[in-house]
Formats: structure tokens, C-alpha cells, sequence
């Protein structure tokens, strides 16, 4: 089971737990936890956002390796490497060649 469906099993169990607990609770006891799990819900909710928001924003490495032979005729466009645009770092290694007849070739990385 992996972390993902573990966590969710988890959220299930507690949702459970609670769902059951507020059935036979008095209505004041039952009031005070339901406050209380929606502030530490949304404290957490929050928390994951931000740290989904920091981890997704970086500068991810752009990597290529070892790519294939790439080849375009007729005025084509031949890239074995990187083309695009990328905000964050390149690194490119033993990429393969392009060959472009009448056209262009790229073999290692080209930034729009």
C-alpha cells in the first residue's frame, strides 16, 4: 500500500470514528469536538497547501540523457536535446545526433 491510499484509509477511519462518536455524544460534547476537529482540519489543510505550493513552485532541473538520433529533410526541424523555455536549471548529456537536411538541427539545448 503505498503512502497516498494509506493517508486516505487513515482520513477514512477517523471521519468513521467521528461519524459514530457524534451519533451517541451529548450535543454539547459533540459541538466541542466538532469545533475543535474543524480547526485543526483547517489548520492542516492549510499547512499542505502551502507546502504543495513550495514544493510544486522550485526551480525544477530540466535533465536529458542519452538521447536517439533525430533527423528532418525538407526544411524540417531536427532536436535530440532540449527546446523550450524553462525557468529553472538545463543540464543535457550524451545526446544523440540531429541531422537536418535544408533545415535545422539541435543536439543539445536551445531556449525560446
Amino acid at each position: 500500500m503505498n503512502t497516498g491510499r494509506a493517508v486516505l484509509l487513515l482520513t477514512c477511519l477517523v471521519v468513521a470514528g467521528l461519524a459514530g462518536w457524534f451519533a451517541i455524544a451529548r450535543w454539547d460534547d459533540a459541538n466541542k469536538v466538532a469545533a475543535f476537529a474543524s480547526a485543526l482540519g483547517a489548520v492542516a489543510a492549510v499547512g499542505v497547501a502551502v507546502w504543495a505550493a513550495l514544493r510544486t513552485s522550485g526551480s525544477g532541473q530540466v535533465t536529458v540523457r542519452r538521447t536517439g538520433r533525430a533527423e528532418a529533410r525538407g526544411g524540417g526541424s531536427a532536436n535530440s536535446g532540449v527546446r523550450g523555455k524553462t525557468s529553472g536549471p538545463v543540464r543535457v548529456e550524451d545526446t544523440g545526433d540531429a541531422v537536418a537536411d535544408d533545415g535545422d538541427a539541435n543536439s543539445g539545448v536551445r531556449l525560446d
